[in-house]
């Protein structure tokens, strides 16, 4: 499909061919060199465009607070040159623990500006938050100061003296967006929570000595917001942000990007999306921050083209009232997109559309995670919107592919590569070594090649086995996940390696046992795990979250799997019934509690049958070991007995009595 604007044809991507198109003119020589200029360029198409705006909670949404380009970019530049006054150079951290809130977006740019930005999930504990900011050399922290109602300062707290390199501590505080006429009292009671907490004046003394205390809000406000005092010539090269990756165990994965990774991926993704992104349009931005989706596709993106992000609350999708709301949101606002993850889609889905006009909506975008069919199908045809599902990785910066806004979307597909993005299907041999390139429709290791893929992971050894040689003198990400493609150029995927459920040598693809339950009538959410088997390895069950009201048993879904489930293997041994799945802080369904849970209740039936008494069974993460249990026995008389039993299991095991 082609378009125009200002004498200038712009082609939609609605097939491969289009793809092949757009990288048949080449990488536009002028990209912005860094996102700071990249933002800077988004402003100036209409410096009195709307480019950011904030509800601080639902009930408030129709009174947002509003940026226009020229005060979102003074912003960001007052930020930028706070942390240049505190010491920040090019190769210096400025990290963030916030929620999702104004400040968040202008030391996210504003850090990158100066230095480089680390994003850490404030809903980690505190050891994790600890281990993340000595992993990262941060010298800047910014968070949240004091607040009623609100603990992430509580958490930080105990954080600070755990840290090694912290200098500054910039807080943000959360009265700052309280709108009249309640700011006063916001203010007063923002003071008295930090007298509660430290008593009068006692803020500063609760911190170790080597570390000095900031107000954003205070401190920004009396930098320069023209231009920045530094004079810094960021180059593309230079390291612009760092993004924990992988588990939450174990010495943390720190993903290193560049300038070029960030400018080239947004431009790729919005150049991919024709001008679904541009001026005029309306962005809802309900996924964290400290998340590369936020940040990138409800981010840099739309505020490269020069379109509106509305940012929904502090917590997102998760703020109380959001999702009850969501359609008087869209309409209020008139939302043209927005980003989510396969939960967030089911939940919307118990939710009735009513009266609000939703046609604003243009489509909405689904990564993260593999979209179970059924929910696309059911959302889909309730709404009316077209749902793009897409693929990437905090490693490819962010997106690296999705269905075509302008042609046929494929059901089940993570759809196209994105413009200059190479991806290839590869065999790999049992080393983890490249064999071949996988035939159309042939499962294999999806490896990605482009201006998009990371420097590498902070930590050396982490970089054991990631890169792969094709033998075309590229260098290639190997990105552990599982998929294949078809004969018109769309990508499928079946889930991660490490995600396969191994029963007896039969690979099974967890989405063979989701699909079906996702059809049943009561079941809202589901995922499958392998749950460890002394003699066939791994069998797989299910744990599934019904719908608001919905009643149904345990039996009957197993009876249900059963005539649905056409691989035998496949079908789950048992089923769990749970109130709430746990989510990553992303929204995505954290798939490593259950098959601890699953662990430890195998250990404990295998004990229990052979009479061995058991007080506690703990599953923890160790990066040299894998997965290491610690069972406490009741007798100390049958260690021998447990230690048989306990020699089926391929983990390293610690007894205690």
């Amino acid at each position: 499909m082609v378009e125009a604007r200002n004498n200038e044809i712009i082609r939609g991507v609605g097939s491969i061919a289009d793809v092949e198109a757009i990288e048949a003119t080449g990488v536009p020589s002028d990209l912005p060199n860094s996102t700071y200029d990249m933002l800077r360029r988004g402003a100036e198409l209409d410096p009195t465009a709307p480019a950011l705006s904030f509800f601080l909670s639902v009930k408030g949404h129709k009174r947002p607070e509003v940026w226009s380009y020229a005060e979102f970019l003074a912003q960001v530049t007052q930020a930028a040159n706070l942390f240049h006054s505190l010491g920040v150079g090019k190769d210096d951290v400025v990290a963030y623990v916030l929620p999702n809130l104004p400040e968040t977006h202008f030391t996210i740019w504003g850090g990158q500006a100066a230095g480089i930005v680390a994003a850490i999930n404030p809903l980690l504990e505190p050891s994790a938050i600890a281990e993340l900011l000595n992993a990262t050399g941060a010298r800047v922290l910014v968070t949240l100061a004091p607040f009623p109602g609100v603990d992430l300062w509580q958490k930080i707290h105990q954080v600070l003296p755990l840290t090694l390199g912290i200098e500054h501590l910039v807080l943000v505080n959360m009265a700052d967006r309280v709108k009249a006429p309640g700011k006063l009292v916001a203010r007063i009671v923002q003071w008295a929570e930090s007298c509660r907490l430290h008593a009068p004046g006692g803020l500063h003394r609760s911190l170790p000595p080597s570390i000095q205390l900031h107000d954003f809000n205070k401190a920004t406000s009396a930098q320069p917001s023209r231009h920045l005092v530094s004079g810094r010539s960021i180059e593309p090269e230079d390291f612009s942000s760092y993004f924990c990756t992988g588990g939450t165990t174990g010495t943390p994965k720190i993903a290193m990007r560049r300038h070029r990774n960030e400018v080239f991926n947004a431009w790729s993704a919005a150049r991919f999306q024709a001008d679904n992104f541009g001026q005029g349009k309306t962005v809802l931005c309900g996924l964290p921050l400290f998340h590369v989706n936020g940040v990138l596709v409800t981010g840099l993106v739309p505020f490269s083209k020069g379109a509106h992000v509305l940012l929904a609350t502090p917590q997102g999708y998760r703020a109380e009232g959001i999702i009850e709301r969501f359609w008087e949101i869209v309409d209020q606002h008139r939302i043209n997109f927005f980003s989510g993850v396969p939960t967030l889609f089911a939940s919307l889905l118990q939710v009735p559309i009513e009266d609000h006009d939703v046609s604003s909506l243009e489509y909405a975008l689904c990564g993260a995670a593999p979209m179970p069919r059924e929910v696309l199908r059911s959302f889909q045809e309730r709404t009316g919107l077209k749902i793009l599902e897409g693929y990437g990785l905090t490693e490819g910066t962010c997106a690296s592919t999705t269905n075509p806004p302008l042609g046929e979307t494929k059901t089940g597909s993570i759809g196209l590569r994105l413009p200059f993005q190479n991806m290839r299907v590869v065999e790999l041999d049992d080393d983890g070594g490249f064999n071949r390139i996988c035939g159309v429709g042939e499962v294999g290791v999806i490896a990605l090649n482009g201006p998009n893929v990371f420097a590498g992971y902070k930590v050396q050894e982490h970089n054991k086995g990631i890169w792969l040689d094709l033998g075309d003198g590229e260098k290639w990400l190997n990105t552990g996940d599982l998929g294949w493609q078809d004969s018109d150029g769309f990508f499928y995927l079946t889930g991660r390696k490490k995600e396969l459920i191994i029963r007896g040598g039969h690979n099974i693809d967890p989405l063979i046992i989701e699909e079906p339950l996702h059809r049943h009538p009561a079941v809202q959410t589901a995922a499958a795990v392998g749950r460890p088997d002394a003699y066939a390895g791994e069998v797989p069950v299910a744990y599934v979250q019904l719908k608001s009201g919905a009643a149904v048993t345990e039996r009957e879904l197993l009876a249900f799997a059963e005539q649905n489930i056409a691989e035998r293997a496949a079908r789950p041994k048992g089923i769990r019934i749970v109130n709430e799945m746990p989510l990553t802080g992303v929204g995505k369904i954290f798939k490593p509690a259950l098959k601890r849970i699953e662990i430890e209740h195998a250990i404990l039936d295998e004990l229990n049958e052979a009479g061995v008494g058991v007080s506690e069974v703990l599953v923890s993460e160790d990066s040299n070991k894998g997965l290491v249990l610690k069972i406490s026995l009741l007798d100390a008389s049958k260690v021998d007995i447990a230690g048989e039993i306990l020699g089926k299991f391929p983990f390293s095991i610690k007894l205690k009595w």
